[in-house]
């Protein structure tokens, strides 16, 4: 049986998976912040983010990627098209199938976004080198399972 946290009564696990949840919602804020910067809504950041440049993605693989329908990455695309950040193009095996590409516009924007996104929140950036070292090795291990 795992071992509780007498204070809470929370094994350590539970605890840390709390504390991940509340970290990253903690950064809800900022992201927004971030897609406003490039006039961008949310998913249309995550979206750039998630598409990598000369790798034409399928829309349904986006939808996947940001864990929604289908149709609701029409309207995202629709807006990204809109601002020369992606493009559609008919995929070669099936004409019915659109592939998205980013543009050379939206490559340079998507690198700016992941600058912005990558850089750390305060909580980590002051942890010591050894200490986000650790985490990294941590966090890494528990996704491999």
């Amino acid at each position: 049986m795992p071992e509780l946290d007498a204070r809470a009564g929370v094994s350590p696990a539970s605890e840390a998976w709390r504390l991940i949840g509340d970290l990253f919602h903690g950064q809800k804020h900022r992201f927004a912040a971030i897609a406003s910067e490039f006039e961008l809504s949310p998913p249309q950041l995550w979206a750039l983010r998630a598409l990598e440049p000369d790798e034409p993605s399928p829309m349904s693989c986006l939808a996947q990627s940001l864990k929604c329908d289908a149709s609701n990455v029409t309207g995202i695309v629709d807006r990204l098209q809109h601002r020369g950040l992606v493009e559609r193009r008919a995929a070669e095996h099936d004409r019915r199938v659109k592939h998205l590409l980013l543009t050379d516009e939206g490559v340079e924007l998507r690198q700016r976004l992941i600058e912005r996104l990558d850089a750390p929140p305060a909580g980590i950036a002051a942890l010591s080198p050894d200490e986000q070292a650790q985490l990294r090795d941590l966090l890494r291990r528990a996704l491999e399972h």
